[in-house]
């Protein structure tokens, strides 16, 4: 897909993989909205970008509906029309389902599944009216296989692929790409900023980058792939422990120890960077 002077939304886009997307997007000569509730971060992004690309921000909580509706009011108004969505803003509350409140059960759910379909929704007339395009959903190797300690994350990744992949039947002849990137743990503060609360599992895949990510889902825009795990045989995996749940209990011992040392590595080297950085 050629991105020149195309209109791209992403949300999460002030750090992370949403900023790691926006600076491809924007080597790609793509105008840019994008949204997040910290203000100050998509600021510094913004004007990072803004001798590449027309870049334009919008603090909100993809979880409001109204809010929604208004970032496309403003994109629209900015731009004069819109091409791509990224749906890359995620929340998770780690732990066991008893010990998470049912608000922030919740809003793993607004956030990650609820947002993005309210959002597709309204971004569909859009890239209709624009002659085609593409909607990319971040989702997760935890929506391949239902993973423990992640229960409504793993339930709000499976939802996002399933309704990734029954609206890209619905709307197959329309010219709209509809893709899903499933990543497995990703390198940046969205896992290491809160690494105890982390499972051992989790640490037990390889991790990627934010840039990794990124280059996939500027790919799944123009490619004839409907989804892209990272890495790669990983996501076989996941699927094969969907498939044989008694393979995924078999394996978790050994996966665990393997993880809780990957864990203590990690964070031996933040200590080390803190050090470093204070002397």
């Amino acid at each position: 897909m050629i991105f020149k002077d195309k209109t791209v939304i992403v949300t999460g886009g002030s750090e992370g993989v949403g900023a790691a997307a926006a600076r491809l997007f924007a080597e790609a000569g793509a105008n840019l909205m994008l949204v997040a509730r910290n203000r100050k971060n998509l600021e510094a992004i913004a004007a990072e970008l803004r001798n590449k690309s027309r870049v334009e921000i919008f603090p909100m909580d993809v979880s409001d509906a109204d809010s929604c509706v208004d970032l496309f009011k403003k994109t629209q108004f900015e731009f004069g029309r819109i091409d791509v969505l990224v749906n890359n803003a995620g929340f998770q509350a780690r732990g066991y389902v008893e010990s998470i409140s049912a608000e922030d059960l919740g809003r793993t759910i607004d956030v990650n599944l609820k947002a993005p379909i309210m959002l597709t929704r309204l971004a569909l007339p859009h890239i209709r009216e624009a002659g085609g395009g593409a909607i990319i959903n971040v989702a997760s190797l935890a929506g391949r296989t239902p993973v423990p300690g992640s229960a409504a994350y793993s339930a709000s990744k499976f939802g996002l692929r399933a309704f990734t992949f029954s609206l890209a039947e619905e709307i197959r002849d329309s010219g709209i790409k509809l893709a899903v990137v499933s990543p497995g743990p990703i390198s940046t503060q969205f896992i290491l900023a809160d690494i105890d609360k982390t499972s051992d599992l989790t640490f037990s895949q390889p991790m990627s980058s934010a840039e990794e990510v990124a280059q996939a889902i500027l790919d799944l825009c123009g490619n004839n792939q409907r989804e892209q795990a990272i890495p790669a045989m990983r996501g076989v995996l996941m699927t094969l422990i969907y498939l044989m749940p008694w393979l995924g209990r078999a394996l978790r011992p050994a996966l665990e120890r393997k993880g809780s040392r990957a864990k203590k590595e990690l964070k031996a080297k933040a200590r080390a960077a803190e050090s470093e950085s204070n002397s």
